[in-house]
């Protein structure tokens, strides 16, 4: 008769295909568990109310500890867009959505076209709102992605992953650096595998969370940081803005219409009336209709005006005053 392997037997532990992905979580900060939080199930609404914004305080000083990765990478992805590359975020789970998130937002407020900020994520669109099992462990998946999508050397390449050491993103870093793009990992571990392998590793160290391992709490919101400030920092960089004003910003709505004319107003100092006239005259670019009132330019001419100015509203201002 075989004898039954016991769970003391030592084999049982070198035998365990897990036992490696263990002891590597354990020693990621994200995967620890709080010891000032272990009565939260304990607690009265208001005090967790009171706890969770407390620990939450940490996550800009964790951002503002990254800031020169952060400005190091915004410099070299406004670099690859003004060369007409892309913007490409990569991840699994709740990172792979931020990247989507930060994405989608791009083209309603910076005018942009829908192919030039481009959010990936493990699994495919159907994993945006529910979760597509094993999907970020599939390394060959992350660079079948970006081979897919053809990414170039033009292109940058952002990787998200709150642990780190997501094989989806690992692949895709992969493939994106064999073909030459900047790769810049965002991470909330230090020394991660993603931040290894890119060419700008973005750590933010938020530390334990809320509930011990929902990346989705501070890991999200410092992705979330940091992402905000890759995209809008870029495109400020690429004269989508004028002062702090959302000039590029496309009217799909009546509210973004009403904002429109609300900056075209704030802007030039013109009446609401003239607003609307000086936008309907250049078929409703905000950019086009400020630049007519500020300098009496033909509407017709306007276009061009900003053209030559590369985009950069103030640039074209001031070519003709």
């Amino acid at each position: 008769m075989t004898e039954q392997t016991g769970p003391t037997d030592p084999t049982a532990a070198s035998n365990d295909p897990l036992e490696g992905l263990r002891s590597e979580l354990a020693g990621l900060q994200t995967e620890q568990a709080a010891p000032a939080l272990d009565s939260i199930d304990t607690m009265g609404t208001a005090e967790l109310v009171a706890a969770m914004n407390e620990i939450n305080r940490g996550v800009p000083a964790a951002v503002e500890e990254a800031a020169p990765a952060i400005a190091q990478t915004i410099d070299a992805v406004t670099e690859r867009l003004a060369r007409g590359g892309r913007l490409l975020y990569v991840g699994a789970g709740t990172a792979g959505r931020m990247g989507v998130l930060d994405a989608s937002e791009c083209p309603p407020t910076f005018g942009t076209r829908p192919e030039l900020v481009v959010g990936i994520i493990a699994g495919g669109p159907h994993a945006i709102q529910k979760p597509v099992e094993y999907a970020e462990d599939n390394a060959t998946a992350g660079a079948r992605d970006l081979h897919d999508i053809n990414v170039t050397e033009k292109d940058a390449v952002i990787g998200i992953s709150a642990s780190g050491r997501t094989p989806y993103v690992i692949g895709a870093l992969e493939e994106a650096r064999s073909r030459g793009a900047f790769t810049a990992a965002i991470a909330c571990n230090h020394g991660s595998a993603i931040g290894r392998l890119a060419d700008v590793a973005i750590d933010v160290v938020v530390g334990p969370e809320f509930v011990a391992g929902s990346t989705r709490l501070k890991a999200g919101t410092a992705q979330k940081l940091v992402l905000n400030m890759i995209s809008t920092l870029s495109m400020v960089k690429l004269g989508k803005t004028y002062g702090n004003l959302m000039v590029d910003l496309k009217a799909t709505n009546e509210k973004l219409l009403a904002r429109s004319q609300r900056t075209i107003q704030h802007a030039t100092g013109a009446d609401a009336h003239a607003a609307i006239r000086a936008l309907d005259s250049v078929g409703g670019s905000v950019k086009a209709a400020i630049l007519v009132l500020l300098t009496g330019i033909d509407p017709a001419q306007a276009k061009g005006a900003l053209d030559e100015a590369g985009g950069f509203l103030r640039k074209a201002i001031e070519n003709h005053r």
